[in-house]
Formats: structure tokens, C-alpha cells, sequence
């Protein structure tokens, strides 16, 4: 055997120390400004949590950054009447945990899933009952009644297709550790508070994941997130605050990326456990004290533009015949007059969560314009999770009367982005946390999910949007964009509109 000349081990250990770089440089690390909450997609829907999710868990149905609808872990569908549809699988996936995926996997997920109060208004026209496995990889799913969307909400993070046996061997854990799904990246470690360890699957069905591990990184503060960017401790910063873009854009080293999102940002009026937000009057009188204008300007920098309506003109259904709420202190003064308090004089408590700094001065905003009502607002700052913990609670136990959050309609279908916020079947862990109820309202959500004729639906969800807006469950505040950063170096990082991006194609270069 021939020896190796000296210069030739040299360079066969540099080599060799290179690749040991190169692998260490995979790592593609990711800040959000809040935690996730579980990932046992049954029984969350928070945006926090499908970000890092839908790199673990994969749905029948995948939604195209240009919202089409395209195959996932399941190839085709049809219809086959009885408000039925067969769904063929893809017979090449396997589970992290070695499972071979099959339609048993699909069945347990839906029938599950149907048990689930937290996710009912996103699979609740599931019939458990119309759930048959054909064989391994064909499965039948039926709704209760003609669903217009179904297909659309396949495609949604909290129809993520589980693995039994991890699910039952986790028991109550099931969540925060044995975290099993088909994905580009399998479950690692998730220390609470901090970070969310992935790592590539070797097995993966599809193309590989382009970077051999993921870290997500919470870290509360746009700025600080930023400040990551800059130094090169983190990759892509997500929810670029407004007040930050000038930064970002101001350094050659760091791009940013801003696009439409599917979601609104909110005030919350909670119906059911305050007596004075009960009365028209007084909502409209705090609708028309609040500068929205003001707020997107100075607040959110002029990303996004002012709501007129609970869904925007992204988003199937939209009614673009609504007027935006305009603000007029003298018609907040008269409406005021007009109630059964007419001078004011009681406090209303405001919740909002701390993972978010445009939301709390908001917060700020709104309570210093509704003292001049004569409006005490009570200003509540809470950890998210506890936040929406708070915010869920049944009506005999909630406190929050004013609170500041936002929706994503991920569907982009008006069916998503209404019924679970304004029926009176929806509570609190579903969405509906302003306990609005409306009868005529009921009415048209039921026919629009109940229709597969687009021009009912389109209908049905336009004069619901109209009484929504007069009703005012909630005072409508921006537009919201999804706007995020990389850092030198990363390639193939793209926006979603509904705001949770997958990474599997995001490569490092340096």
C-alpha cells in the first residue's frame, strides 16, 4: 500500500476538519417572539406553534404559497357522493419513529381529532362514523352534511397526520416530547421558554431537507431578534417589528421580506361577562374613540392598512362594501350620551399578551384615548400562553373584557375566518372569545359551510360580514403582513400567507 506524503495528510485533515465545519454549519437557527404551546395539534391553533409543526407533520393536502391546492400525503381525491371523498395515499412515507405511514394512521388522526374542542370549527363537519379505510393506502372520509371548504381545511396544520402508537406511548406527554409525524424534521428537544431543536430525517418521503438541523429560538423582542441577525447568531428572524425595519433594510448583510398575510389584527369586546360592552352604544362609541388610522402610521409603521371587516380582500368571500369605522371623538361622545351610561365612569380590564410590542402599545393607545370617554381601562400584560389560557375561559369565568389579538385566515376561505370567531356554537378554545352571538349570523355562516355553490357562499358570507361590522364584537384594526429577515447566506427562504413557512428548502451557504 502506498504511503501518504506529509502535504498529503495535511491536506486530507484539512479536508477532513472542512466537512466537520461544514456540517456544523447546517444548523439553520430561527427567532420567534413567542413560545409554542404543544404540539399536539389537537389541542392548540396558535401561530407559534404551526411554524415549527408543519416541519415535523405533514397534511393530506398541501396549500401553494399562490393558495392552490396541491397533493401531500395524499396524492389525489375525488368525491364519490354522499358527501364523501376517497383520498389515495402515498405508499413510500414512513413515521420518525419507523412506522410505515398508512391510511390506519389518517383514521385514528380524524377520529381523534373529532374529540377535540379546541380545533372543532377546522374538522367539526368531520363524521367520525363516515371515516372507512379501504385498504393501506385508500381511505374515505365523509362530513355530516355538504362541507364547501373540506378539502380547503385539509390542508390546515391542525389536520397533521399523527402516529398512534407515539400518541399513546406518550400518554399526557404527548406534546412535549415523543413528538412523532412524516415531516422534513424530526422532533428533538423543546426546553420551554428557550428553544426548539430539530434535525433532518433521514427517511423523508420527498427531497431533503436542505439544512441538517433546525433551532427555534424565542426570543420576545423584535429588537433583540434583530440585533441576532446582525451578529450572526441567528439565521432568519420572523415578525420584523415596524419600528425595526429600518435597520434591516439599512444593512447590506441582512434582507428583508414582506408580503401579504391572510390575517387581522383585533380588538376583542367580550359580550358575554360585561354588562356595559352588551349595550351597541357603548361598543360604537369605543369603535369610533379609537385612531386607527393613527395607529397603523405611528404604531405599525404603515404596514398593513386599517380593517374594514373581520376578513381581508385575500381571503374567498371578502365584502369590499364595508366602510372602515371612522375615527370622530364628537360620534364616540354622542353615542356614548346615547347608552345607558352616558357619562362613562367604569372600568373595563384590557388583556394582552407580552410576546408581541406593536399589540401592547395599542393596548397603551386604546386606554388613554377611552379615558377621555371617561373609560377607565385597566391594563393587563400577561405571558402568552397564560394569555391565551386567560382569554379561552368559559363566559362564567371570564375576566378579560377588552383584549388585543389577531387571526389568521390560513384557509383563505371565509368559512375559517368566521364561523369560528362569530357563531354562537363557537366558544372560547375554538376562537369565538367575545361570545358574540347573532341569530341572522348563524344563519348565513350555516349556509356558507353548508354549500358547495361559491355564489351562495360568497353571498351568505358578504351580508354576514356587513352585520358583523355593525354589531361590532370587535373594533377592526390592521391588515396584517408577514414581515421577516435573513441573514448572509441563507437562500430559498419564502414567505406562506398564512404566515407558518416551511424551511425544508432553505439552504446555508456560508
Amino acid at each position: 500500500m502506498k504511503k501518504l506524503s506529509f502535504l498529503a495528510l495535511v491536506l486530507l485533515s484539512f479536508t477532513a476538519l472542512s466537512a466537520c465545519a461544514s456540517s456544523e454549519d447546517t444548523i439553520l437557527v430561527v427567532a420567534s417572539g413567542a413560545d409554542p404551546v404543544t404540539f399536539d395539534m389537537h389541542a392548540t391553533n396558535d401561530i407559534a406553534t404551526a411554524r415549527i409543526a408543519r416541519q415535523i407533520y405533514e397534511t393530506l393536502v398541501l396549500q401553494s404559497n399562490d393558495l392552490e391546492l396541491l397533493p401531500g400525503l395524499a396524492t389525489s381525491w375525488s368525491e364519490i357522493g354522499n358527501n364523501t371523498f376517497e383520498f389515495k395515499l402515498r405508499e413510500d412515507v414512513v413515521f420518525h419513529n419507523g412506522d410505515p405511514f398508512t391510511a390506519a394512521d389518517v383514521a385514528y388522526t380524524f377520529r381523534r381529532a373529532s374529540e377535540s374542542p379546541t380545533i372543532g370549527h377546522i374538522i367539526g363537519a368531520i363524521d367520525p362514523d363516515k371515516i372507512e379505510v379501504v385498504d393501506d393506502y385508500t381511505i374515505r372520509i365523509g362530513t355530516k352534511y355538504a362541507f364547501g371548504p373540506f378539502i380547503t381545511h385539509l390542508a390546515h396544520p391542525a389536520t397533521s397526520i399523527k402516529n398512534q402508537r407515539a400518541v399513546e406511548e406518550a400518554g399526557e406527554d404527548y406534546g412535549s416530547q415523543g413528538v412523532v409525524g412524516t415531516g422534513p424534521f424530526q422532533f428533538v428537544e423543546w426546553n420551554v421558554g428557550e428553544k426548539v431543536v430539530l434535525e433532518r430525517f433521514a427517511d423523508y418521503w420527498g427531497e431533503p431537507a436542505q439544512v441538517a438541523n433546525l433551532e427555534f429560538r424565542t426570543i420576545r423582542e423584535s429588537n433583540v431578534r434583530v440585533i441576532g441577525l446582525e451578529n450572526g447568531e441567528i439565521d432568519i428572524a420572523y415578525d420584523v417589528a415596524p419600528s425595526d425595519i429600518p435597520v434591516v433594510t439599512g444593512n447590506p448583510e441582512l434582507t428583508l421580506i414582506n408580503t401579504p398575510n391572510l390575517g387581522a389584527e383585533y380588538l376583542g369586546l367580550n359580550w358575554a361577562s360585561n354588562p356595559y360592552l352588551k349595550d351597541a352604544n357603548v361598543r360604537k362609541a369605543i369603535a369610533h374613540m379609537i385612531d386607527v388610522d393613527s395607529i397603523v402610521e405611528a404604531i405599525y409603521n404603515n404596514v398593513g392598512t386599517q380593517m374594514t371587516g373581520p376578513i381581508n380582500s385575500s381571503v374567498f368571500g371578502y365584502n369590499p362594501n364595508i366602510d372602515p369605522v371612522p375615527y370622530n371623538e364628537q360620534m364616540a361622545q354622542d353615542f356614548l350620551a346615547a347608552s345607558q351610561w352616558p357619562t362613562g365612569g367604569f372600568t373595563l380590564r384590557l388583556y394582552v399578551g407580552d410576546n408581541n410590542a406593536e399589540r401592547i402599545r395599542v393596548a397603551q393607545v386604546v386606554q388613554t384615548q377611552l379615558e377621555k370617554l371617561g373609560i377607565n381601562v385597566s391594563l393587563n400584560q400577561m405571558e402568552w400562553g397564560a394569555f391565551l389560557a386567560e382569554t379561552r375561559k368559559p363566559a362564567e369565568e371570564s375576566v378579560a373584557d377588552l383584549f388585543m389579538l389577531g387571526w389568521t385566515t390560513v384557509t383563505a376561505d371565509a368559512d375559517y375566518g368566521l364561523y369560528p370567531l362569530f357563531h354562537s356554537e363557537s366558544g372560547p378554545a375554538g376562537g369565538n372569545r367575545t361570545f358574540y352571538s347573532n341569530p341572522r349570523v348563524d344563519e348565513l355562516l350555516d349556509l356558507g359551510r353548508g354549500s358547495i355553490d361559491q355564489a351562495v357562499r360568497l353571498q351568505a358570507y358578504q351580508e354576514a360580514q356587513a352585520i358583523i361590522a355593525e354589531d361590532l364584537p370587535w373594533v377592526f384594526l390592521q391588515t396584517r403582513e408577514n414581515v421577516s429577515a435573513y441573514g448572509a447566506g441563507v437562500e430559498g427562504f419564502e414567505h406562506h400567507p398564512m404566515g407558518s413557512y416551511p424551511l425544508a428548502g432553505v439552504r446555508k451557504t456560508n
